[in-house]
């Protein structure tokens, strides 16, 4: 499927069943709250519930550059014994071991954490065998391949030695481990490759969950390494049992576009793939499913008593700030007007490669796309004036300006398709900066190449987010809304 089923920034997913009902989780790393957390019947339509670490006693990041791509790495999510599981670990605290919270919904509230001393790495996996043991499987960053010990889920404790299980088949980075069991063979599926060009699912069995584990000779079942695929770096993958006996599997992935070398800007994002069993060996079937149906398309009063689980922010949680009411949603104080580090941002994640993005408000307020505090393009409304600002790494530049006569127009953001001349290089999409006028009509003030918006140009391990922010004094944002062009979703 060349469609994805969570798109935006929505990496390393995790899925378990209940019923006949599908819940998932994904990375979400220096945003607050964490961990979103999703729910489906059919596996292709997604609605967000929630995130699981939604207060600070649970999660705490940090702000600024430093900050970016650190915090929530991969979470896994299960189901047992009448309680939703979430282990994960914060890269920022990773010497406190990873962290584990349960809840009797998905849609919480989930436990204040416990911390797993001693097993130091990334990407925790949660299995219980027949017997009701615990185990931790992770990626051990001390040893170097994947380690397995038996835990009590509730305390943190560790309970058994920790156990050497497979280094996967040579490629970098054997990490993402998910232990699962079927006709009497336990099975081992690994990300290998690094979250990138040469990123891989690969799988290894064995009888017994203290190995040795053999790897399936087909490895890797999942990769588009060395191909034309218009989704690539495909690989960090959890496999789900249906209610009907067959199986699925969740991936990443990226949608790179543009002339050569391509850039990818919404971060990796979750796809779907049917699963078939050959030999006892899993086979990725990557047509089985239809693309989702849903849009993505929502306008936000903010009139609720509390913010859509879709708004998030880098290193703050959105409560301390942002209070949503009768008059639409008051936000405190953020950054002074010439400084360019969020402090107060509420962000939400672009989902779509082409969508238009508007914002209206009483007082000195932003309206941003960006990957991180030195990647960005912003709208800002200061007293009488708009202007579009960009900022790249240490370039911070004014590039257009507007006097208007009204404080009520909207503030707008645009990605449309990149039309370069022939033979010229192509960006992956052109962002367009501009305004209402005093009459609704739109003023364009600047369009800028969306290359310097991409992971390839900024790094990290997000994608673009739509931020807003009350410049220097308080100020009440009174509408946003996001769309897609119509000729994108019939292209869907």
């Amino acid at each position: 499927m060349n469609e994805p089923i969570i798109a935006g920034f929505h990496p390393d997913p995790s899925i378990c069943r209940v019923g006949d009902r599908y819940y998932l989780a994904t990375s979400s790393f220096e945003y607050l709250p964490g961990v979103p957390v999703f729910t489906s019947t059919d596996l292709v339509n997604w609605e967000l519930l929630g995130n699981a670490l939604d207060r600070p006693s649970q999660l705490a990041t940090q702000p600024g550059v430093g900050g970016a791509s650190g915090g929530v790495y991969a979470p896994t999510l299960r189901h047992h014994d009448g309680l939703f599981w979430l282990v994960t670990t914060n890269i920022h605290e990773v010497a406190r071991g990873h962290l584990i919270v349960h809840s009797k919904g998905p849609e919480g509230p989930w436990s204040e954490p416990a911390h797993v001393p001693g097993l130091i790495g990334i990407d925790p996996d949660l299995f219980w065998d027949e017997s009701g043991v615990c185990h931790l499987t992770w990626s051990d960053v001390m040893n170097g391949g994947i380690s397995s010990a038996s835990i009590d889920p509730f305390t943190g404790a560790v309970l058994s030695t920790p156990t050497h299980l497979w280094n996967g088949t040579g490629g970098a980075h054997a990490e993402g481990p998910h232990l699962y069991s079927r006709d009497g063979w336990y099975y081992l599926l690994v990300a290998e490759g690094g979250t990138g060009a040469g990123h891989m699912v690969t799988v290894a069995r064995s009888r017994s969950l203290e190995g040795p584990f053999e790897p399936d000779p087909a490895n890797p079942i999942l990769t588009h390494r060395s191909t034309a695929q218009p989704v690539q770096a495909t690989g960090h993958a959890d496999l789900v049992e249906l209610s009907d006996g067959s199986w699925a599997l969740v991936h990443l992935g990226v949608r790179p576009r543009g002339s050569f070398p391509r850039w990818h800007t919404n971060g990796r994002e979750t796809f779907l793939a049917g699963i078939d069993w050959s030999d006892g060996w899993p086979v990725v079937v990557e047509d089985r499913f239809e693309p989702p149906t849903t849009t993505r398309d929502f306008v936000d009063t903010f009139t609720a008593p509390r913010l859509h689980p879709r708004w998030v922010s880098p290193a703050v949680h959105p409560a301390a700030f942002a209070h949503p009411g009768d008059g639409g949603l008051a936000l405190e104080a953020g950054r002074d007007p010439e400084s360019a580090a969020a402090e107060r941002m509420l962000a939400t994640r672009v989902e779509d490669m082409h969508w238009s993005a508007s914002l209206d408000g009483v007082g000195d307020v932003a309206l941003s796309v960006r990957i991180d505090d030195a990647h960005q393009a912003i709208v800002e409304r200061i007293g009488d004036r708009v202007r579009a600002r960009i900022v790249i790494g240490p370039l911070d530049q004014v590039l257009a300006t507007a006097t208007v006569a009204s404080t009520s127009g909207s503030l707008l953001l645009r990605s449309i398709p990149f039309e370069a001349a022939p033979g010229a290089r192509k960006g992956p999409d052109l962002l367009v900066l501009g305004r209402t006028d005093e009459s609704g009509a739109e003023r364009e003030l600047c369009s800028i190449d969306g290359r310097y918006l991409s992971t390839e140009v900024a790094g990290g391990f997000t994608g673009r987010m739509l931020g807003m922010e009350a410049l220097g004094d308080d100020a009440m944002i009174t509408r946003f809304s996001y769309a897609t062009p119509a000729h994108d979703k019939d292209e869907r």
